[in-house]
């Protein structure tokens, strides 16, 4: 499979067209960028993207395994969020960025990913298997999805993914709906 501009645009607008979260993705696109850079937000505003990193699932992912996730990331300090948050927005990598955010409970690289999209979708894009291994196949990543992730494993899927996305012309955001798509449902989660 190569992802030519034309792929990339058709599983785009596939994906605006039958994926039921993509009005509040779209709208939270929007507007968490906007939030995170005033430093105007509160403590669901930062949950958002850990809540919706598992539940763009759709119930695919082990629920016990979500709510864990999500009530370890409740009990962090919000300070501490937002002082990772902010830490995360100067790093001068992706990797770095990721490790800034790692460093709070219940966030792992993948939750991070969802962080950094979320507050910047120009420059970070989510990380999961299944966006992952359709790079894969798509002969753009040549290491099979590792699990678990690490900060330059990111990396080097961002950096992919920027390289797809100069490539056919597209913002990340169009990128990562057409990867989603062309995705193999048994990656998932």
């Amino acid at each position: 499979m190569e992802l030519s501009p034309s792929l990339v645009a058709e599983k785009a607008a596939e994906y605006r067209s039958v994926e039921p979260l993509y009005a509040v993705e779209a709208d939270h696109l929007e507007i968490m960028p906007k939030t995170f850079d005033s430093g105007e937000y509160g403590r669901r505003d930062a949950q958002w993207p850990v809540r919706w990193y598992y539940r763009r699932h759709l119930g695919a992912f082990p629920d016990r395994d979500r709510r864990d996730a999500e009530s370890r990331f409740r009990e962090n300090d919000f300070e501490a969020v937002m002082e990772s948050i902010e830490a995360a927005k100067r790093s001068e990598s992706a990797a770095d960025a990721v490790g800034e955010l790692t460093a709070l409970s219940g966030v792992d690289v993948g939750v991070a990913s969802a962080l950094l999209f979320f507050s910047d979708p120009s420059q970070y894009v989510a990380v999961g298997a299944r966006e992952w291994n359709t790079l894969g196949t798509a002969g753009e990543l040549s290491e099979p999805y590792p699990d678990p992730l690490s900060p330059s494993d990111y990396e080097r899927y961002l950096g992919a993914c920027r390289r797809v996305a100069d490539r056919v012309d597209c913002d990340l955001w169009t990128l990562y709906r057409a990867l989603w798509r062309l995705s193999d449902e048994s990656t998932a989660p």
